[in-house]
């Protein structure tokens, strides 16, 4: 998706007011949305360096089943899901418990841990909004779905 051109030009006695509120709507939900991916990149890695020993193994590594999704709702909000692939069906089970399993909440815990570098994160994609250029330069088109090789 580019960077949609500014729609609205105003001539009034030689003076021209262009708004942009189009490309800058665009540019803050980009933004979002680049730093809710490395959100994700960052919790998965750190929940692979921390916790991935503790799980009982059953079925293999549980690290490489972790994975991030970006996805959009209704509100036109990005939102950030943290999880594990139906592959890890016991990694899934310790992680929230079950009848027989006891709850770890491993996921839940690396995240809670490192809050305040997520907050660090954020911070330093939406103090781009004060530059354009740096802003577009930190904003990409790609990975917003991140796996084992992320």
């Amino acid at each position: 998706m580019s960077v949609p051109k500014s729609v609205t030009k105003v001539t009034s006695e030689g003076v021209e007011f262009t708004s942009s509120v189009d490309r800058v709507n665009y540019t803050m939900k980009e933004l979002c949305r680049a730093a809710l991916r490395d959100v994700g990149k960052f919790i998965c890695k750190r929940f692979r360096q921390q916790y991935y020993k503790t799980f009982r193994r059953r079925t293999g590594y549980i690290g490489r089943f972790t994975q991030y999704w970006v996805k959009w709702r209704k509100e036109d909000v990005p939102n950030l899901q943290v999880g594990m692939k139906p592959n890890a069906f016991y990694g899934l089970y310790q992680e929230i418990g079950s009848e027989k399993q006891k709850k770890y909440g491993l996921l839940t815990k690396a995240t809670e841990e490192n809050i305040a570098e997520i907050i660090k994160i954020e911070s330093q994609y939406l103090s781009a909004l004060e530059n354009e250029a740096k802003a577009l330069s930190l904003i990409s088109e790609d990975d917003y779905e991140g796996g084992a090789d992320s």
